[in-house]
């Protein structure tokens, strides 16, 4: 049972309008043998909270005090009081969990739910909880609607977690089979000039997909289960004309289909099928003055009943720290270039 102890330090009350000073506290830990994997080698994790969130850590014994700002010392003391719930449950504890408890007890964001309530996907191979606010919403959409839009940059774990919730859900028996497609547009959708078969063909746009399902399941078992047919991956050109009933289907990259590949591909949905559609409308890369279908579906489907929309912005970015300023650079720049053009024009 967790078992940490808070023990906040007295401030004096100022009544002036200067900046409150700062405040602190000490945590209490009870587990000894815990504490090293907690503060990581050489205390980098403690280094790696204290960067991001402004603070101080300093420990000692089973002990561990932090100081700053009021916000960030509680930020700082949630982060470590959930990756300490994590070691206790027997999981590993890395750089990147730890930016993840940091991200969901950020005080600039306004998560849903309390660290111990976050909702998670449950597979053969564990759970797989969320690393972002965005995503925490993300995976609540994914288990009520049979329909979900997810938009965003990359990085956010829009393709990964439908992948675990398809996933979830075949090895439950909620679903029979699991179908994923990408829009090949740099073949144009025209597969035939490309040497091999069809599988050969195809697998360079499909890759990331692959990826996704070998982090989630075991080798032998994917192999079997795609020789089968419970899991097939393929051009979304090979999607006309069928009826998907019993499936949990997912469609990457859709900013690059057009609007009439999109209806095509809506209209697929059977009985007992969840659909869940991921692109991001920045990286469209269709000819010039080709609307993309994930916008037109946008425009014509948000607020329908069944279908949920999730949208995930920078911050939710849970791969390397630099990869979410460089999209925020970029995007930095693409606004001011907008700016710039509808001045020129006004």
């Amino acid at each position: 049972m967790s078992q940490i102890l808070t023990s906040p330090a007295t401030n004096p009350i100022s009544k002036t309008t200067t900046p409150p000073p700062p405040q602190a506290l000490t945590l209490t830990f009870a587990n000894h043998a815990l504490l090293p994997l907690l503060l990581g080698d050489h205390d980098r994790h403690l280094a790696r909270i204290e960067q991001r969130l402004g603070v101080r850590l300093a420990c000692r014994g089973n002990r561990i005090s932090i100081s700053g700002p009021a916000a960030q010392v509680a930020a700082a003391e949630a982060a470590l009081a959930a990756l300490y719930r994590q070691l206790e449950r027997g999981e590993f504890i890395d750089g990147p969990k730890v930016d993840a408890a940091m991200r969901l007890t950020d005080p600039t964001t306004d998560p849903r739910l309390p660290l111990s309530d976050l909702p998670a996907i449950r597979t053969r191979k564990g759970a797989i909880g969320p690393r972002s606010p965005g995503q925490t919403g993300y995976i609540d959409l994914l288990a009520r609607h049979e329909m979900v839009f997810a938009l965003g940059p990359a990085g956010t774990g829009k393709t990964y977690l439908a992948v675990a919730q398809a996933v979830a859900m075949l090895t439950s028996g909620k679903v029979e089979r699991i179908i994923l497609s990408r829009p090949a547009v740099e073949a144009g959708e025209r597969l035939g000039f490309l040497p091999g078969d069809m599988k050969e063909k195809v697998d360079p746009y499909l890759r990331p997909l692959y990826d996704a399902l070998n982090d989630m399941l075991p080798g032998d078992q994917l192999t079997r289960r795609m020789t089968v047919g419970e899991i097939e991956i393929a051009p979304l050109a090979f999607m006309r004309g069928r009826t998907l009933a019993h499936a949990f289907v997912i469609l990457d990259e859709a900013q690059n289909t057009t609007p009439v590949q999109m209806k095509m591909f809506l209209t697929r949905m059977g009985e007992g099928t969840r659909m869940v559609i991921t692109g991001d409308l920045t990286q469209i890369d269709l000819p010039a003055g080709t609307r993309s279908g994930l916008a037109d579906a946008l425009d014509t489907l948000e607020g329908i009943s069944g279908i949920g929309v999730a949208r995930f912005n920078n911050s939710d970015v849970v791969r390397h720290p630099l990869v979410g300023r460089i999209v925020e650079a970029y995007d930095q720049r693409h606004a001011a270039a907008k700016e710039h053009a509808r001045e020129r024009h006004g």
